[in-house]
C-alpha cells in the first residue's frame, strides 16, 4: 500500500498546486489565460490539472507543453485583435492586485 502512495505522491502534490493557483493566485492576478479566453472552454491551470490528474505528472509534460504553446499563439490571436485582460506565460508581466 506504501509503494502505491508513493507513485502518486507526485499527483498529488501537482493537483494541490495547482489547485492553489486557481483558487488563491489566478484571482488576484486580474488576467484571464489567453486559450480560455480565445477558444472558450477550459483554461490552462484547469487543462492541465487534468492531464495531471488522468496521466500522472511526467506523461503530463507533453500535453502541457503543447497546451502552453497553444496558449502562446491565443494570445498573439488576441493581442492582434485588440482583446484586453488575457495573458500567457512568457515574458508579459503579470501584475497582482492586493
Amino acid at each position: 500500500m506504501q509503494l502505491r502512495t508513493r507513485t502518486h505522491a507526485p499527483r498529488v502534490a501537482a493537483d494541490r498546486a495547482i489547485a492553489y493557483y486557481q483558487r488563491v493566485l489566478s484571482p488576484r492576478k486580474g488576467w484571464r489565460c489567453a486559450h480560455g479566453a480565445v477558444h472558450g472552454g477550459a483554461t490552462c491551470s484547469a487543462a492541465i490539472r487534468g492531464h495531471v490528474a488522468r496521466l500522472g505528472v511526467l506523461r503530463a509534460l507533453r500535453p502541457t507543453v503543447l497546451q502552453f504553446l497553444a496558449c502562446y499563439q491565443a494570445a498573439a490571436l488576441a493581442q492582434n485583435a485588440g482583446v484586453q485582460g488575457v495573458c500567457c506565460c512568457g515574458p508579459i508581466p503579470i501584475p497582482f492586485r492586493f
